[in-house]
């Protein structure tokens, strides 16, 4: 059979089998040991093993476990609640004040976690019923919530980023410190739309008549809200960008850091620890059963000749660099709506990877460029997984298609912001060329 076939075959089948509805990580592992068994050679199936074996044995995935226990400490600690009321003191006199208050808050939350879920739904649960209550446009609040949840999966400590820099194989720390840059781009583009729609549009976020600002010195004590997420931020990043420690001792300080946080606010109780425990232990099974499937997956389509196949295709066409880059990342953006984003990565990057490096493009800078597709995948109706997050504490009386139509204008931003990285390579990548290694 022709390697042509094989890729067809292959991208068919799995295709095929997600519309099920089976675990992707089923599918994956599955399908590799149906195509191997039936059209290569069943000896072949030692391939799987050693894929499951170099899985088990591979130190740079021990942060994503640390990472997530983290933000499981970090969610339960009370310290979110606290930096928002302090966000409300400062910024609540400010029309729009809330919802760029919330940007700051997902940005503090992104540094300190990674993990998407968590901002989206705390801000959900915190933000949009005051939004709501001082009569804010209910899209300009939900979509604020939806896209400056999913800054978790540029800023660093992201889950996914060390996910991308495992696959591609490329520096953990690099990666990481690569989406400060394009994460603050970002932030400020929502900061700008939210003061331009409340210029414009008053009434999107109007000042409550009643608003008394809060004392100065009152203000200034809420402040202290910082203290404990900027010395956890500072630990984190500091250390893995100053070369003081790699990205996994990085996490083994933060969660040292997340639990010293829940015992000052006293919130570190056994049920706590141990309910982050399961929730650690359930979201690293799955990452890391999806991670051998996926890695059986590409060992047999690299093997049998597909990701040969697929860089000759490219090679036979007669278009510019770019705009290869630019339908890759259109696959992911559409890719990002149907599914979860480790396997997205664990699928496409060993594929497109080859094709980056024949083009002459810098993987770091690509990975950037992945992590804002993925972020629009987030967002992007009717699937993103961010709307669902959103969809869990939406209140009464508000519906799916009010999330939709305020998503939008923010998709359009990411949009923008996708861009701007890709004229800028040399901004993107500043920060990991001044790391100290």
């Amino acid at each position: 059979m022709s390697s042509t076939a094989i890729l067809l075959m292959m991208f068919g089948g799995l295709t095929l089998f997600m519309l099920t509805g089976l675990p992707i990580a089923f599918v994956l592992g599955g399908l590799s040991l149906l195509i191997t068994v039936l059209f290569w050679n069943a000896q072949a199936v030692i391939i799987l093993v050693l894929q499951i074996f170099d899985t088990m044995k591979s130190e740079a995935l021990l942060a994503i476990p640390l990472y997530i226990l983290m933000a499981a400490l970090l969610s339960r600690s009370g310290v979110i609640e606290k930096l928002y009321r302090a966000m409300e003191l400062w910024f609540g006199r400010v029309r729009g004040g809330l919802a760029i208050g919330t940007v700051v808050i997902c940005v503090i939350m992104a540094a300190m976690t990674g993990v998407v879920g968590a901002a989206v739904t705390a801000m959900g649960m915190l933000a949009l019923p005051e939004m709501l209550r001082r009569r804010y446009s209910p899209g300009l609040a939900t979509g604020t919530i939806c896209a400056a949840g999913t800054l978790g999966i540029l800023i660093p400590p992201s889950v996914l980023t060390i996910v991308y820099a495992v696959t591609a194989q490329v520096s953990i720390g690099k990666m990481l410190i690569a989406g400060i840059v394009p994460g603050m781009i970002l932030a400020s583009l929502y900061i700008g739309y939210i003061l331009i729609v409340c210029w414009l549009k008053p009434d999107a976020a109007p000042l409550p008549k009643d608003f008394e600002p809060a004392p100065l010195r009152q203000r200034l004590a809420a402040l202290t809200s910082l203290i404990l997420p900027g010395l956890l931020i500072l630990l984190i990043l500091g250390s893995i960008f100053f070369g003081i420690a790699t990205p996994t001792e990085a996490a083994a300080v933060g969660v040292a850091g997340a639990a010293v946080a829940a015992a000052i606010e006293r919130k570190l109780t056994f049920d706590a620890a141990f309910s982050a425990a399961v929730d650690t232990a359930r979201a690293t099974a799955m990452i890391l059963w999806i991670t051998i499937g996926a890695k059986a997956y590409v060992a047999i389509f690299t093997g049998l000749g597909g990701a040969d196949s697929l860089l000759n295709l490219i090679r036979s066409l007669d278009v510019g660099p770019y705009v290869i880059l630019t339908v890759m990342l259109l696959i992911l953006v559409f890719l990002g709506t149907v599914l979860d984003e480790i396997g997205i990565i664990l699928l496409t990057v060993p594929v497109f990877i080859p094709i980056v490096k024949f083009l002459g493009f810098d993987e770091i800078w690509f990975g950037v460029l992945y992590a804002i597709t993925i972020q629009m995948g987030y967002i992007s109706p009717p699937f993103g997984y961010t709307l669902f997050y959103m969809k869990g504490v939406l209140p009464s009386g508000l519906h799916m298609g009010i999330v939709y139509r305020g998503i939008a204008p923010f998709f359009l931003l990411q949009g923008a912001g996708i861009i701007i990285a890709m004229m800028t390579p040399g901004l993107m990548t500043i920060l990991p060329r001044l790391m100290i290694n």
